[in-house]
């Protein structure tokens, strides 16, 4: 059954990800622009746009929303660079749709998390931000702001720092930002913007497939759980087999004491969802 946890967070994925983030103790980040809903931070960035060239319309200056324009197209330009890296986590225990869509279509399996230690481990570039759901960013707070650093300039055409820092900060909030449709998902984000922390000594790595070479991130746990005064297994709350996989269930427990983690194999279990039924 689906539920709603507010200590709770749960990260639907495949048995490749789970071994890197149990036998390897690492949490890969990786780029939103390489996710099934990529599209949203473009969308977030070109409503942003709009909302702030047409308040200089709105009020006659014409000079400033055209340059708010340029300088939204130059960013469009390097959107790569700019976007930011995360892990997704869902509200939802168990859902059909997680399963679908992040778990190899049901044949992978869900990490629950505690969150409120996965938030002592978001410190310094690391941020853990709830998703909201919009289609547009009216009454977003960087719209004022990015709006009055514009307006007060004396040449239009002139990037400030405070300007630069508030584009920045646009990229990043981009990453918790999705379209209504997307709101069943309950999501949460463990998100880094590599590009606005000089103090971001992770250094990327790179999944190679047959299909393309994947940009990531990868946040030891180890070092993670010593900043948030605990250890690994406690992080972990349980293990749950998704609807359409064919894994043992003693297998995957002998895999966990095996790697040193006995309390989380009592916490293995089937999924309950039905997207098929069991003989």
């Amino acid at each position: 059954m689906k539920t709603d946890s507010k200590d709770i967070l749960y990260h639907y994925t495949d048995f490749a990800a789970l071994d890197g983030i149990l036998s390897n103790s690492e949490l890969r980040l990786n780029n939103v622009l390489n996710m099934n809903d990529a599209s949203e931070m473009v969308l977030f960035m070109n409503s942003l746009r709009k909302t702030v060239a047409g308040m200089f319309r709105d009020s006659g200056d014409q000079e400033r929303a055209e340059w708010t324009e340029k300088i939204f197209s130059e960013e469009k330009e390097q959107e790569f660079v700019f976007s930011a890296y995360a892990a997704c986590f869902s509200r939802y225990r168990d859902d059909a749709a997680q399963w679908e869509r992040y778990a190899n279509r049901g044949h992978g399996v869900c990490i629950a998390f505690r969150e409120d230690l996965l938030r002592k481990m978001a410190v310094g570039p690391l941020s853990l931000q709830t998703v909201f759901y919009q289609d547009e960013v009216t009454g977003h707070e960087l719209v004022e702001i990015l709006y009055q650093l514009i307006r007060r300039n004396k040449s239009p055409l002139n990037m400030t720092q405070e300007i630069r820092e508030t584009l920045n900060r646009a990229w990043a909030a981009s990453a918790a930002f999705k379209h209504p449709s997307f709101a069943s998902e309950n999501e949460v984000r463990l998100v880094v913007s590599p590009f606005e922390h000089g103090y971001f000594d992770v250094q990327p790595r790179y999944h190679i497939t047959k299909e393309r070479i994947k940009k990531f991130y990868p946040l030891n746990m180890q070092e993670l759980c010593r900043t948030a005064g605990t250890k690994p297994e406690d992080v972990f709350v349980e293990l749950i087999i998704g609807p359409e996989s064919t894994q043992s269930l003693p297998i995957l427990q002998d895999y966990l004491m095996d790697l040193g983690y006995a309390t989380m194999a009592k916490r293995v279990t089937y999924s309950a969802c039905p997207l098929r039924q069991r003989i």
